[in-house]
């Protein structure tokens, strides 16, 4: 089996800086050309199944990227952004970012979803798939934080602890390949 990753395209509160978890936010221009761009970077690409996070900004990107090609969406919460809690909608700059993304911290919060258990259900997700999809050439449409743990998945956890260093930017996309 291979995944394919993308991250949504450009929001507005990607440009003003802003954490952006649940919060249901739409693309914005650069976003749906962005998603564009993807979908014609992708067009020779051999995909069976889209499995997207149910908010907009991946839907969005979803339907952009396979716009004139029949390749069925499923929306599955195991690919929905990193709940942040109460750092929804404020910007990266106002709070420790960095040690809200360490593993080796693991800090708790009050709402926000801690970081081992966010990677527990991305794992989990992936478990999942692999076993239900096995031969099968998959793209997933998700968010930043979701690139995190599926690289980790992949390719282990840094030494350095340094997570942000794995976050896709908006519609790049990363390949992985589960190995039998």
């Amino acid at each position: 089996m291979e995944i394919l990753l993308t991250r949504h395209g450009q929001t507005e509160w990607n440009v003003l800086g802003k954490v952006q978890g649940r919060a249901d936010i739409e693309l914005n221009a650069k976003g749906m050309q962005q998603a564009e761009e993807t979908g014609e970077a992708l067009k020779n690409e051999k995909i069976d199944l889209i499995i997207c996070s149910p908010l907009k900004r991946a839907k969005q990107t979803a339907k952009i990227i396979c716009k004139n090609r029949n390749i069925p969406i499923i929306y599955d919460e195991g690919v929905i952004e990193r709940d942040f809690g109460e750092f929804e909608g404020i910007n990266k700059k106002e709070f420790d970012f960095e040690g809200y993304w360490s593993y080796k911290q693991n800090n708790k919060y009050e709402r926000a979803e801690n970081i081992k258990d966010f990677f527990d259900r991305v794992y989990e997700f992936l478990d999942k798939i692999k076993s239900e999809y096995v031969d099968k050439r998959i793209l997933i449409v998700a968010h930043g934080g979701i690139s995190i743990p599926v690289n980790c998945y992949f390719n282990g956890i840094p030494q350095d602890d340094n997570l942000l260093k794995l976050v896709l930017g908006n519609c790049e996309v990363a390949k992985y390949q589960y190995k039998k």
